[in-house]
């Protein structure tokens, strides 16, 4: 017996929107300018640092991995939380002026899905106020209560590959793996997905066209829009040419 699908489960950074190059890297910067510590992280370099999730976890690699731990500022295991703090704001402030916009396809297949009762939920290694802010920012304030789960942050002990934070969020809304779909968008984002046995379709990015998305539904450039067709780098979308229900619901019941 087929399982049905009842909901969509989305990441957040690179997925949703492209945020990391021109958003969290431009706000890292902007904390270490504000505590003047001297670090500056261009487009490459913070690209070797995706490596890891989360930001702080970042700021950890590239002081042991490409400072050797070396001239660091003064107390900065303490430090880190409030340059995190910072930069989450200057993020915010950012996402505010509206440089960040969606994806394409992503508030079409939002407002698709949700016309469909399809429910909606998050999962991110990203911090719950960086959410807020691009949702609010780019679909309004209202859009928060479209997800049934945000599912962010420090809210579980491990952060992806580990599938703890899909783990959590099918718990909430008391969901099987195979009733549902994800989107990600790196491959620590698919391991995390499918660690938690959720099929997974991809959307990838500058910074991750070139990772390993074995065992993805379908890995394409964009969701795309109707006027604006995706290019499937991966898999087959048989004869659609932008992501829609019809399409997600053929892939989920492959």
């Amino acid at each position: 017996m087929k399982t049905e699908l009842k909901a969509l489960i989305f990441d957040v950074d690179g997925t949703l929107a492209d945020t990391e190059r021109d958003g969290h890297r431009v706000a890292f910067n902007a904390a270490f300018d504000e505590y003047g510590i001297g670090w500056n992280w261009d487009a490459d370099l913070y690209g070797e640092l995706l490596a890891v999730t989360g930001g702080k976890e970042r700021m950890k690699l590239y002081a042991s991995d490409f400072l050797h731990n070396k001239n660091l500022p003064e107390n900065f295991e303490q430090l880190v939380p409030e340059l995190h703090k910072a930069k989450t704001r200057h993020y915010t402030e950012l996402l505010g002026t509206g440089a960040i916009p969606l994806r394409p396809g992503i508030e079409r297949l939002l407002h698709e899905a949700r016309k469909q009762n399809l429910r909606l939920a998050i999962a991110t290694t990203t911090t719950p106020d960086n959410v807020t802010a691009l949702l609010e920012n780019t679909l309004g304030i209202d859009s928060i209560d479209w997800f049934d789960v945000i599912a962010a942050g420090d809210i579980v002990p491990a952060k992806k590959p580990a599938s703890d934070i899909y783990d959590f969020a099918l718990r909430e809304m008391q969901l099987a793996p195979g009733e549902c779909l994800a989107f990600e968008d790196s491959h620590n984002g698919i391991l995390s997905s499918m660690g938690a046995g959720i099929p997974t379709i991809i959307t990838v990015n500058g910074y991750t066209v070139d990772h390993d998305f074995s065992g993805a539904l379908l890995v394409l450039d964009t969701m795309g829009e109707p006027d604006q067709p995706f290019t499937a780098l991966q898999g087959t979308a048989s004869k659609h040419t932008f992501v829609d229900c019809a399409l997600l619901k053929a892939l989920h019941d492959r």
